[in-house]
């Protein structure tokens, strides 16, 4: 899935097709715990490393693969934001 808008805008519905096309192997009790927990693109922005333990991602190698992917959504954010106030700045 490419985002087509920001991630901190995502659905949990949005946040669910990710982790479906990225890491199809983890939906059991990660996928329950999105659903339960409501957890928002703004959300998945904001976990740390132990909360993906906490989610039902044991498997540290599991863990990391996700956490990579995490932060380079987090990365893209970041783009995203500078962008904005880039182009705030520049159409003054």
């Amino acid at each position: 899935m490419v985002p087509s808008k920001r991630v901190s805008m995502w659905s949990v519905e949005e946040v669910l097709e990710w982790v479906q096309d990225q890491h199809p192997t983890h939906m059991g009790a990660f996928h329950e715990a999105i659903m339960k927990h409501a957890i928002s693109g703004r959300a998945l922005l904001r976990l740390q490393g132990h909360h993906l333990e906490l989610l039902g991602v044991e498997e540290e190698e599991q863990q990391q693969e996700i956490w990579q992917d995490l932060l380079l959504l987090r990365v893209q954010e970041e783009i995203n934001e500078f962008g904005d106030i880039c182009s705030e700045c520049f159409s003054s």
